[in-house]
């Protein structure tokens, strides 16, 4: 899969985890949609059929497939919905790691204990990230979808904002299906996300596995395949099998906030020098391993060193949030402790106007921002630690309300 692909998939991932833990903004606003004829779909539908063909799927799977697919505008809707308010990391810690989901987790680990192992043994993942994904994709297989497959995704592929990108998806699952994995009828998420795992089709088709050999690469019903899959994609994705993901750490009074940042990366035993310990005050551990300080919440909030597994789940889904749930769910699992760091008093979320006030002033202020879409990116933090640096302001790179009245004020 092309590095461009990871990251688009991983972006329909977030949207469609967010959807299966029942996780919605504040509010959101609607596009409206105008739908196509039946005449101009079927058009469109039957010139793919023919480029499909031309790749080798059997006009008999075709047939089956694409011979009740319909435009849904419902997906269309889903597809435009723009969330008018962000999340701040205590909203999402408090909607992802519960106690109800640690409690089921545990149980699910020791149930599954033998299989987990067997999976581990050959791809180095431990059992506890295997259930914690399981957990936070469709809450242990509670939630993998209503929608067509195959309709949903010929939808997203006629709609022309990212055709692209799922009729690449809509062949791959032409091809899961005529490879036997999956039925034609089968139901995913609105944006063709599958299975217990949520695979969206491309990644189906690279990396599951008929882990039970049955024949067939079953990620709703057969668990040997979904704990396969899940360890063999982390696996091909980089995973370090003799390390762990990270871990919260205290800082120093007097710490330098412009060492954050995924792309700076000490080792431990730099960090150690830094004043960094563990949250609960020892020493960092002595291994010779790179990490990088995650600072979710600003410089007020918990503070993270992470590892290269980090970055390899952040290839399953590039959200930092979602990466600290999985790592945080995976320790919750085996018996470590909350949190350390607590909830401030006056935690609260930036809306999609807010953000793009932001970018906006820090744009004028001739700092490149990356545009004005409301969405803290990379390209946008990094703009913001520019101007924390140039005013004196502890450079985390985190966007919050004192940020945008000190840059609605005479400071800049």
């Amino acid at each position: 899969m092309q590095r461009r692909s990871i990251w688009l998939a991983a972006l329909v991932l977030c949207a469609l985890w967010l959807g299966s833990l029942g996780i919605r903004p504040a509010s959101a606003s609607v596009e409206p949609v105008t739908p196509p004829s039946a005449a101009e779909f079927q058009a469109w539908l039957d010139s793919f059929k023919t480029t499909a063909a031309a790749r080798g799927i059997s006009a008999a799977t075709l047939d089956r497939a694409l011979a009740g697919a319909t435009y849904i505008t419902r997906v269309i809707e889903l597809d435009r919905r723009q969330p008018e308010f962000t999340m701040t990391f205590w909203q999402y810690y408090e909607k992802t790691i519960s106690d109800k989901r640690i409690a089921r987790g545990r149980e699910l680990l020791k149930t599954h204990a033998a299989l987990l192992n067997k999976v581990e043994s050959l791809y180095g993942v431990p059992p506890r990230f295997l259930v914690a994904f399981w957990g936070l994709e469709s809450n242990f297989g509670d939630y993998t979808g209503t929608f067509p497959l195959i309709g949903s995704l010929a939808t997203l592929a006629f709609d022309p904002r990212r055709s692209k990108f799922f009729s690449e998806q809509l062949m791959a699952a032409l091809e899961i299906i005529d490879r036997g994995d999956i039925p034609a009828d089968v139901k995913a998420s609105w944006a063709g996300a599958m299975g217990n795992t949520q695979f969206i089709p491309s990644t189906y088709r690279a990396y599951a596995v008929d882990f039970d050999g049955d024949g067939r690469r079953d990620l709703w019903r057969s668990l040997p395949d979904v704990f396969a899959s899940s360890a063999h994609f982390l696996s091909k994705s980089g995973w370090r099998k003799d390390e762990t993901w990270g871990r919260e750490v205290r800082l120093p009074k007097d710490f330098d906030f412009a060492l954050s940042g995924l792309d700076k990366n000490l080792k431990l035993k730099e960090w150690q020098a830094k004043g960094v310990r563990r949250a609960d005050g020892r020493d960092l551990p002595a291994v010779d391993i790179d990490a990088a300080l995650v600072l979710p919440a600003g410089a007020d909030g918990p503070a993270f060193l992470v590892y290269g597994n980090y970055k390899t789940i952040l290839v399953w889904n590039r959200s930092i949030l979602y990466a600290l749930a999985v790592g945080h769910l995976a320790d919750r699992l085996v018996g470590k402790g909350p949190l350390v760091a607590k909830k401030p008093s006056n935690d609260k979320a930036l809306s999609r106007s807010d953000m793009r006030e932001i970018q906006r002033l820090l744009t004028g202020k001739g700092f490149d921002a990356g545009g004005q879409d409301g969405i803290a990116g990379a390209m946008t933090r990094r703009a913001i630690k520019g101007y924390q640096v140039r005013e004196g302001l502890a450079p985390d790179g985190y966007p919050d309300s004192r940020l945008l009245d000190h840059l609605r004020g005479n400071g800049g």
